[in-house]
């Protein structure tokens, strides 16, 4: 017989299957390293943290099984020269991602900027706290910051009106973004804030910007209710201008440093502190709280009227009773003190 009749080796078709079995897995492994779904649902951020080395990225995967199979993860990687190109950053996890887009994002530094958004903020305590949970510093990193005089002086503040310079609102910045390139960008936004009409209107109150903040604050303490901020800032802005005391209780409370008191007293009134202005005439030295936009603008746009006393209504709406005259106010008073006491509010 002769070699055309004769069947294909038997040896060679062994080798022949074992072949592209062997490329079938190749294949379906590479698939799978680089281009199957890898991410998981269990995390919704990858925190890469400054310093960090691949090792530890690897260990973070595995930890917290962001990826199915940190071996493939790891063999992608490697492929695509991740190993020396670590980023820090706040990394979006999209379930079913493959790790050849995961790695792509981790080596260019694709991360999602933080949406910090913050108001109603009382002290710089509760202000470095919240940045220290949003960012990669933490908040003992902030708050040296915000008591450091030199860098307060650097933006044209002192340490006691500092923290007026953050206009409370929503930013975007990148979660390991340094401590002080944070404030330097609430800088730039302050400045942005703070522009020719505002500065105008500020002037034309013979207050400075930073001292429309700290009347901003009082205002905001006082207030609960946005639409009655423009009437509370004239009012106080007439006892500023008549030099009278301000006699505001939000400062009264922020000087003895107990913001459990509903009910202002006598002995609250003693405090021998700037911010009690009850003691002390004009503006305290900086703000009581981060004061919110709708303050400062109700500040700058005040209601033009002639009442210097204002007592909260006895029907606990938030709304305040204004009077022109000291007898007027003391009948307003009276009411809102048996209101008091009907609720049993002793301090």
């Amino acid at each position: 017989m002769s070699n055309e009749k004769k069947g294909f080796p038997k040896f060679l078709k062994i080798i022949l299957i074992i072949v592209f079995v062997a490329a079938a897995i190749v294949g379906y492994l590479g698939y799978q390293a680089f281009l199957g779904p890898s991410v998981t649902d269990k995390e919704a951020y990858l925190y890469v943290h400054t310093g960090d080395t691949y090792a530890d990225v690897l260990a973070e995967l595995e930890q917290k099984q962001i990826v199915k199979n940190v071996r493939f993860f790891d063999y992608a990687a490697q492929a695509m020269d991740y190993p020396v190109a670590v980023k820090p950053g706040k990394y979006k996890l999209t379930p079913g991602l493959s790790n050849r887009r995961l790695i792509g994002n981790l080596r260019g530094g694709y991360q999602e900027a933080v949406k910090f958004r913050f108001e109603n903020i009382r002290l710089k305590e509760n202000f470095a706290a919240l940045l220290g949970k949003n960012f990669e510093a933490d908040s003992a990193a902030f708050l040296r910051l915000l008591d450091n005089a030199d860098v307060a002086e650097k933006y044209g503040f002192t340490t006691a009106n500092f923290f007026s310079m953050f206009i409370p609102n929503t930013y975007e910045i990148y979660w390991n973004t340094a401590p002080d390139k944070i404030v330097a960008r609430f800088h730039d936004e302050y400045n942005k804030f703070w522009n020719t009409e505002r500065k105008d209107k500020a002037a034309a109150l013979n207050l400075t910007p930073e001292e429309v903040s700290i009347l901003a604050s009082i205002v905001k303490g006082e207030a609960l209710h946005k639409d009655e901020m423009p009437k509370i800032a004239g009012l106080y802005l007439n006892r500023l201008k008549r030099g009278i005391l301000l006699q505001a209780d939000p400062t009264v409370i922020f000087a003895n440093n107990d913001f459990t008191i509903r009910r202002v007293l006598n002995k609250h009134l003693t405090i021998d502190n700037p911010y009690n202005t009850y003691r002390f005439k004009g503006l305290p030295p900086g703000p009581i709280m981060l004061p919110s936009i709708a303050a400062i603008d109700a500040v700058l746009n005040y209601e033009k009227h002639d009442y210097i006393y204002m007592c909260a209504k006895d029907d606990f709406s938030g709304y305040h009773n204004f009077a022109v005259t000291q007898a007027e106010h003391m009948v307003n008073a009276r009411k809102f003190q048996r209101a008091l006491d009907a609720r049993n509010i002793k301090k």
